[in-house]
């Protein structure tokens, strides 16, 4: 995927977000009876813009397009004509304004519901919530679970596919819940699990609880081969089974696998059968950084056996009015779950480290665009609630600092000072810019660490 392709998505990505913020707060703002002079998607000097409506307001696309902002008439800011100041935003009673403030947020809430109704209504394919063979002595081993189980609900919580199941098992986990699983032979279980530490959390998430995909035996034939890959270069060809590597047999294409990734720029002795005849050829895997391991690797895919993989597969499909209940469903808990360990990061029960930066967020962006349509509209729906809730941080500079300043105002019964912005905008931009420090550093340690 090259970087032109990530950029190009991300800046979309960007765009369809911002402008959704940003038009709640200029519609609550024409409501309100505030004037709007700007709507500008991204910052810095306009490359475009266009005046119209009642009120001329200019719509501009700027050079910058992180971000984007809305310019009401305001008294603080310049002169206001007499005839006009009625429609500064300062003159708006102190629920107006919060009305105005809210309704950013509220937009890209209403965003993601919006993309998950549409998800949901167009049917999600997705993994069925079915489990391979839980590792010896943990809680699901412990509780009977075995491979090919597969757990229709948790905690009462329907967990209709794999993804689902491991958002639920995630949540139950960093909250230290007892977890009771609903199988689909009518089995109860209870998993007497603790609660997921920040190393889970940054690594295999539900591997401690026992809990691992189900994968089915692959045949270990070869199906597919990068053109330039070590595996093409040393002769093997899409039809080849493999058979033995340093006269250790390979039962099926997971085994082949894990034997090359142990393997790293270490030569291995392959033998292998094209159109039943034995041969044998030693090739030198090569040797790639995966999260500070050096793993081999040599350029082949398995030959995949569709019926198989369809069987494991699941539609989550609803009706319309399903649909949109599901959707409101999904961005309230996702929601929840943000500030959940947005409060965990806080208090230094979750790493910092799963705070992500723009660079991730694009190659997320590149690469769900990459997946279809399907796939960049639910992230873009993930990305809208984290944002929704970003902004509702009481942090000066965002949204949630200046509710902040309004609900003061609404107990105090007198605005907040100037002076104490003015504190308080250094303050929120000191500590945004250490926000945006971390999640650059991280960032930059995936890239780096592969």
């Amino acid at each position: 995927m090259s970087i032109l392709h990530t950029v190009l998505w991300f800046l979309v990505a960007i765009s369809i977000l911002v402008v959704a913020h940003e038009f709640g707060h200029y519609l609550a703002a024409r409501l309100a009876g505030v004037k709007v002079l700007r709507f500008s998607l991204g910052f810095g000097q306009p490359l475009l813009s266009h005046q119209f409506g009642k009120d001329q307001t200019e719509w501009s696309l700027a050079v910058l397009p992180f971000g984007g902002y809305v310019k009401m008439l305001d008294e603080r800011e310049g002169e206001v004509p007499a005839a006009e100041a009625h429609r500064s935003f300062n003159r708006a009673t102190v629920w107006r304004r919060i009305g105005i403030v809210v309704a950013g947020p509220l937009a890209n809430f209403l965003l993601a519901i919006v993309f998950y109704w549409a998800l949901f209504l167009h049917g999600l394919p997705a993994l069925k919530p079915i489990i391979g063979e839980p590792p010896a002595n943990t809680p699901a081993a412990l509780a009977g679970l075995v491979a090919g189980d597969e757990i229709r609900s948790v905690n009462g919580t329907d967990t209709p596919s794999f993804q689902d199941l491991r958002l639920t098992l995630l949540r139950a986990g960093v909250e230290g819940d007892q977890l009771m699983l609903e199988l689909a032979d009518g089995r109860s279980v209870q998993l007497n699990a603790q609660s997921l530490s920040s190393e889970n959390l940054e690594q295999d998430t539900l591997r401690p609880l026992g809990i691992v995909r189900y994968e089915p035996v692959i045949e270990p034939v070869i199906g597919q081969l990068l053109p330039d890959g070590v595996a093409a270069r040393a002769g093997l060809q899409r039809g080849d089974r493999l058979l033995a590597a340093n006269g250790k047999p390979v039962a099926n294409w997971q085994g082949w696998v894990e034997m090359i990734r142990q393997h790293p720029a270490q030569p291995l002795r392959i033998e292998y059968q094209r159109q039943d005849q034995p041969r044998v050829l030693t090739i030198l895997p090569d040797a790639v950084n995966e999260g500070g391991q050096l793993v081999g690797k040599i350029g082949a895919g398995p030959e995949i056996d569709e019926a198989v993989f369809s069987s494991l597969m699941t539609e989550v499909r609803y009706g319309p009015i399903d649909a949109l209940w599901q959707g409101t469903l999904k961005t309230w808990d996702m929601s929840v779950f943000t500030l959940e360990m947005m409060g965990r990061m806080a208090l230094g029960q979750v790493s910092w480290k799963n705070l992500s930066g723009p660079l991730t967020i694009a190659d997320y962006a590149g690469q769900s665009a990459a997946l279809g349509w399907i796939s960049f509209v639910g992230f873009l729906a993930l990305v809208s609630v984290s944002l929704g809730v970003l902004n509702l941080l009481p942090i000066p500079l965002l949204d949630g600092g200046h509710l902040m300043y309004y609900v003061a105002e609404v107990f105090t019964g007198r605005p907040v000072s100037e002076r104490t912005m003015e504190i308080g905008g250094r303050i929120g931009m000191t500590f945004l810019l250490l926000l945006m420090s971390f999640a650059l550093f991280n960032d930059l340690q995936r890239l780096l660490g592969g």
